[in-house]
């Protein structure tokens, strides 16, 4: 019965949102307002103080802290520097700019948290050149959609901070997982560039041709988002402050790069703190809304039963992911990557952690489907930010053809993860002593 009355809920609100209803909108009524018409009044009180609980922790502030950093770095005009570094030092590969968006993308995402950013802000800065160069157009949005992923994935994460909130995990040892399958996917990325477009770019000759001195020059653009990276995670995992405080040292860090660049004004961090406000905004509200979701289905059994019944049923760890794995691929072609997270965890967690699933593993594996999710069609959102940042009319299919190859290497990646959880462990498991 408490599991009908789970899928019940969980139908409506796709049906809310298939209507165009706000993401938030429909979890808080199916949350609060079934909440209310299953348990009364008692509930919807008991509501406020587990929202207050949850929301009022140095985590939660987290996430404006980190979406004013890339915010920073992208107004600072850092990012497009960085861009240009990584141009000329990486087009000699086969597949040339491709591999520059692959590598930009990393490097942004090591110090933003959010693929969408990370996707806007790299697809906005490489589409000109690879205009320029007359790069074939579906690989080119392809790698920059795909990079963008990689903003979820590589700490810091809002998504691992969200993950880290629902199942209450350690976001340090969350951040130390993320690393080493973020870094990997990245060569995987750029390892699929060298076999199929190997011979992408042969125009940008005057990048290749540049003297090793020119190169050098331009290499120092690389410093602020490695010493952002260091220092952030480095203050982390040194036990010298929490992932609030570091990414507030990693503000104060891109301020004094910002400032070394002459942009900083009051104008420029009214600009970014805005910016940075609207987005933590729609991110806090779909998880405050997630949050009394959650009330209502602790209430009802649902996760208790359904980790009863998976148990019943006698399957193994590779076997209950691989048809997490299906679920979730099919779930993001129709669900953004923050409402497919913040839904399903709270249901999920009990079941996976019931056949000894470490949820520090479990977080990445659900990042990386969200990250899937991220170049899925119809609703891909960074399909949605490439084909909005393209200037020459071209079609939506290019993105989605483009982006279709990565959809098959993270797929593959992720089982990769399944057969070798240590490539996730291991560095948490390092940090913890273990």
């Amino acid at each position: 019965m408490s599991i009908g009355i789970v899928f019940v809920g969980f139908a409506a609100m796709l049906v809310l949102m298939f209507l165009s209803f706000p993401v938030a909108v429909a979890i808080i009524t199916v949350g609060a307002l079934g909440g209310y018409f299953l348990y009364g009044a008692p509930l919807v009180d008991m509501m406020g103080g587990v929202i207050w609980q949850s929301v009022n922790s140095p985590a939660i502030l987290a996430i404006p802290l980190f979406m004013l950093l890339g915010e920073l770095l992208l107004r600072g005009g850092i990012a497009d520097r960085m861009y240009d570094a990584m141009a000329v030092w990486l087009a000699r590969l086969p597949g040339g700019l491709l591999h520059s968006n692959i590598a930009t993308s990393t490097l942004f995402s090591a110090t933003s948290g959010s693929s969408v950013a990370t996707a806007a802000t790299v697809g906005t800065i490489a589409l000109p050149a690879l205009r320029q160069y007359k790069y074939p157009i579906r690989p080119a949005l392809g790698s920059l959609a795909a990079g963008g992923t990689l903003g979820i994935l590589i700490p810091p994460s809002i998504n691992l901070l969200v993950y880290g909130s629902l199942a209450n995990a350690s976001v340090g040892q969350l951040f130390a997982g993320g690393l080493v399958p973020g870094l990997l996917l990245a060569f995987c990325f750029s390892l699929y560039i060298f076999i199929a477009h190997r011979n992408a770019g042969a125009e940008a000759t005057d990048l290749v041709d540049m003297p090793f001195r020119q190169k050098l020059a331009l290499g120092k653009h690389l410093i602020p988002p490695f010493v952002i990276f260091t220092v952030v995670m480095g203050s982390i995992y040194g036990g010298l402050a929490t992932p609030t405080e570091s990414a507030a040292i990693g503000v104060v860090i891109s301020m004094a790069f910002v400032a070394l660049n002459g942009r900083m004004s009051i104008h420029f961090l009214i600009e970014c703190s805005i910016q940075a406000a609207r987005t933590s905004g729609m991110v806090i509200i779909v998880l405050v809304c997630a949050l009394l979701l959650n009330v209502t289905i602790s209430m009802t059994g649902a996760a208790q039963a359904m980790t009863q019944w998976i148990a019943s049923l006698g399957l193994g760890q590779i076997e209950l992911l691989f048809a997490l794995l299906v679920f979730y691929v099919l779930l993001g072609t129709f669900m953004d990557a923050m409402s497919m997270l913040v839904l399903t965890v709270p249901v999920v967690i009990p079941i996976v952690v019931s056949v000894g699933i470490d949820p520090i593993w479990f977080g990445i594996f659900i990042v990386l489907m969200c990250e899937i999710a991220l170049i899925t069609p119809p609703v891909g959102m960074n399909l949605f930010i490439v084909h909005g940042v393209r200037k020459d009319g071209g079609g939506y299919s290019d993105v989605i053809w483009g982006s279709f190859p990565y959809v098959i290497v993270m797929i593959m990646f992720t089982i990769m993860l399944m057969f070798f959880p240590d490539i996730v462990m291991w560095l948490p498991d390092r940090l913890a002593g273990r």
